[in-house]
């Protein structure tokens, strides 16, 4: 893939320039007759070029772009990323970063990115036709202000099978169905006959650890299991009791396939077709599955094989993800993976700037959209469409959630998450196995999480939230 779009590129450069589409409007903020050098943040030289850069340095040739590799952050003593990055942007002076949603965060509020508001107002910036919520999510995230925006952005759905759906005369899935709602459609489809061969009614995602798939339902409600930021174990309550109570009735159903069922057939020899055929969605033997836009890739895939043509699901669409009773409108399966921000000091701000609204413009996401979706999809949402009619604006009808079962994380001793984890499992698989309550699990988990919370801090100081552990339910 990544040959090919070698050759492709440059074409679609050419085929853009030659009939004359503009980009980026009438390049406010940037003079195309006095050479200028970009310095931006980025994974790699070669893919930022690939993803961005190309066209954007077709249409701005005295732009001179020189990417700044972060991947020296990740070698060496992995404990401090935020000194690595700050060490980074100091010797090499970036003027557009690439953020994770915790370094945005962080640079946000030690004021060291530059407030794109006022230039959005200035260059009348359209926000209109950009993924519902996003702007604000990022503002919120910025503690009021917006630094920080996304070229793409990644978000779940629930694809489904409208022949089987038709077959068992069961009503099709809509919009915004709660989870409770999506469990009992899964129900209703047959559970019996070989693993390889049977319907199954829910596909929930690679893990089928009872603690991940209740934080799922707990994560759609804005339920933690820890309050990361006063350190405090948050999860011995009904809400959390309800969603894990959910997760054992959906496993005792027997209506969910989870990806981890494939590798058991995984040392066994595979055609590419089988291959191809092993996700139960994609071979028309699975009622409904959660996925991104590459499950549209990977079914198209198969479909584009000359000896599956017939084996292959055609006759499918999709719908919002199952969300929560109290927060309908949103989703906790959006998120915005790769942030653009200038920094505050940049020399170049009006170019930085005329980057980051090229990368977000519709003739970049008319672009985009022509190309895989691996890195996402365009957060202009014009172009997010489906030539044979399926409801593709399930992709973005949900406003990303704000609610983050990782929010503050950073704040917490780092073996917490790893030892909690597994402390979540073990006590949960005894619930699985009728050895203990799930109020029984819950308690054991809030006091063992409460002194994971504590074992690396070798004095509480005096305003700290107390430790005193309620082991009661509580709302």
């Amino acid at each position: 893939m990544k040959a090919l779009s070698k050759f492709v590129l440059p074409f679609v450069i050419l085929a853009i320039i030659l009939s004359g589409c503009s980009f980026g409007g009438d390049n406010k903020g940037t003079d195309n007759n006095e050479p200028s050098t970009l310095k931006v943040m980025y994974y790699d030289e070669g893919a930022f070029f690939q993803e961005y850069g190309m066209v954007f340095s077709a249409l701005h040739p005295n732009v001179e772009i020189e990417v700044i590799s972060n991947q020296s952050m990740y070698t060496g003593d992995p404990k401090d990323y935020d000194a690595a990055l700050d060490k980074l942007i100091e010797e090499k002076q970036p003027d557009i970063l690439m953020l994770t949603s915790d370094q945005y965060k962080k640079m946000a509020l030690d004021n060291k990115l530059y407030d794109l508001d006022a230039v959005m107002e200035k260059e009348k910036y359209d926000t209109e036709g950009l993924i519902p919520g996003m702007i604000d999510y990022l503002r919120e995230e910025g503690g009021g202000k917006l630094y920080a925006i996304s070229p793409n952005f990644y978000s779940q759905v629930l694809f489904y099978n409208k022949d089987l759906f038709e077959k068992y005369q069961i009503e099709l899935p809509t919009d915004r169905m709660s989870w409770d709602a999506v469990l009992q459609l899964a129900r209703r489809f047959p559970t019996d006959g070989e693993p390889k061969d049977r319907i199954y009614g829910l596909k929930m995602g690679y893990n089928e650890e009872l603690f991940d798939v209740a934080s799922m339902f707990a994560t759609s409600e804005g339920v933690n299991f820890v309050n990361a930021a006063q350190k405090q174990m948050t999860i011995n309550t009904d809400s959390w009791k309800h969603a894990i109570q959910t997760a054992l009735d959906a496993f005792d159903s027997k209506a969910l396939f989870f990806e981890s069922m494939n590798n058991q057939e995984s040392n066994m020899a595979q055609s590419y077709e089988d291959y191809l055929l092993r996700d139960p969605f994609v071979s028309g033997r699975l009622a409904m599955a959660i996925g991104d836009s590459n499950y549209v890739t990977q079914i198209k895939q198969a479909s584009s094989n000359e000896k599956l043509k017939d084996k292959v699901i055609k006759n499918w669409d999709l719908v919002t993800v199952p969300v929560g009773q109290q927060n309908p409108d949103q989703s906790s399966m959006t998120s915005f993976n790769n942030l653009f921000a200038i920094k505050a000091d940049s020399p170049n701000k009006e170019t930085a700037w005329e980057f980051l609204r090229y990368v977000t413009s519709e003739e970049y996401a008319r672009v985009k959209t022509k190309s895989n979706n691996y890195g996402g999809l365009p957060v202009r949402t014009k172009y997010i469409t489906d030539p044979e009619g399926r409801n593709f604006a399930a992709f973005y009808n949900l406003k990303p959630s704000n609610n983050n079962s990782y929010r503050d994380f950073e704040k917490l001793p780092q073996s917490f998450w790893g030892e909690f984890r597994m402390a979540a499992q073990e006590e949960l698989q005894k619930v699985k196995d009728d050895k203990q309550t799930v109020e029984e699990a819950l308690g054991i988990l809030q006091v063992k999480g409460q002194e994971m919370l504590l074992k690396e801090d070798p004095a509480v100081p005096e305003e700290a939230p107390s430790t005193e552990v309620n082991t009661t339910v509580v709302e």
